[in-house]
């Protein structure tokens, strides 16, 4: 057996849409691309983790040994040790010295 492909997070946060859903769930890597319309909660759900790590949003759900068994077959890789995932993006501040500037307070 050859050794898993291997990943940073920056390249799974590419692939995010419908078309092409990457997830990372216990350091692992999946395609979850195929399962999207499969998928019993909906795929919204699992767009919403496409691109990130999914490991919390897995768990919190408590998947069954069959959930887990099914996730299984679509491993592509693992994530490259010591790669982390992207910062949640910052929101625009309000108020403060350019908000009064603007003229909103």
């Amino acid at each position: 057996m050859s050794a898993p492909k291997i990943f940073s997070f920056d390249e799974v946060s590419k692939h995010s849409s419908k078309t092409d859903c990457w997830m990372v769930v216990h350091g692992k890597v999946y395609d979850v691309t195929a399962f999207l319309e499969e998928h019993p909660g909906g795929e919204e759900v699992m767009l919403e983790q496409g691109g990130k790590d999914a490991t919390e949003a897995f768990e919190d759900i408590g998947h069954s040994e069959s959930a887990r068994q099914t996730l299984a077959k679509y491993i592509i890789g693992e994530v490259e040790a010591g790669s982390k995932p992207a910062p949640p993006p910052k929101k625009a501040a309000s108020g403060g010295f350019f908000g009064w500037f603007s003229g909103s307070k």
